[in-house]
């Protein structure tokens, strides 16, 4: 299983449609709302030099943006 962490806000429309799409793929992740967690969005500054959300985080690895193509090829994959 792989352990996927989402930075997001809860007013980017994208965050939304990326927590929508993993909800109806059935994929588990964190999230981690920027807006209330600064200790969580320094943490996401710091790995990806990004300030713009969503990011997805898995096994390391980063997705900047709602990259449906790039999540499908990490996460559905071998599925």
């Amino acid at each position: 299983m792989k352990n996927i962490k989402v930075y997001s806000t809860p007013t980017c429309p994208f965050c939304i449609l990326l927590k929508s799409w993993l909800v109806l793929e059935k994929i588990k992740f964190e999230d981690n709302d920027i807006s209330k967690d600064s200790e969580a969005a320094a943490e996401m500054v710091k790995k990806t030099g990004q300030m713009g959300v969503p990011v997805t985080e898995i096994d390391g690895q980063f997705v900047i943006g709602f990259d449906k193509e790039r999540l499908e090829k990490i996460l559905l994959d071998g599925k």
